[in-house]
């Protein structure tokens, strides 16, 4: 991937160089994630900033329109999903390949809550989506040469799946985790029947 062209670099270089104003821009996407995830996009700044232990003045100094803090968040969780697929590596195959569902299972809830708010911002999300597949793509490649997953199987395959069972309603979070490790079972490659 040309990180030229990615918007991932542009969330680094954003960050700032002071350890303290770090510490904030870091507080401000972690909260904003939070309260997008539960309020949706129409979640107060002020709570964010609140929830991120700041005043609203360094929230609009990190990111002076909620459209900035929109794409920091999300792009945000794009670096995460491909800094969690390079921390697996040291796993056994299946669990670093769960280890990763489970990440991308919380950026799901993110993403949906901010997709229509970032608009159609096609190389944005085309940028993030070849930066996840390159980085986690090999995690599953891994997990499926170990015959761990099932040889049928796309990488493609996969997120739609997931991402379809994410993005359902369910009676509480216990439920969302038990459908999801069912479908997980499911990938799972079983011997063949003699």
């Amino acid at each position: 991937m040309d990180h030229a062209a990615s918007p991932l670099p542009d969330l680094a270089a954003r960050r700032p160089q002071r350890a303290d104003a770090q510490r904030n821009f870091d507080a401000l996407i972690a909260a904003a994630r939070e309260a997008f995830s539960q309020k949706g996009t129409d979640a107060s700044l002020e709570d964010i900033a609140r929830r991120a232990g700041v005043g609203i003045g360094t929230l609009y100094r990190h990111f002076p329109t909620r459209q900035d803090l929109f794409q920091a968040v999300y792009v945000g969780g794009v670096d995460g999903l491909c800094r969690r697929a390079h921390e697996v590596e040291g796993l056994a195959p299946w669990d670093a390949f769960v280890a990763w569902v489970d990440a991308f299972a919380s950026f799901v809830s993110t993403k949906m809550a901010l997709k229509e708010a970032l608009g159609r911002d096609e190389r944005m999300f085309s940028a993030c989506r070849a930066a996840m597949l390159d980085a986690a793509e090999p995690v599953f490649r891994r997990a499926q040469d170990a015959g761990e997953i099932r040889p049928d199987t796309t990488f493609d395959d996969v997120l739609r799946m997931l991402s379809g069972i994410i993005a359902a309603t369910y009676v509480d979070e216990r439920q969302r985790e038990h459908v999801l490790r069912m479908s997980l079972d499911g990938l799972r490659a079983r011997p063949a029947s003699s």
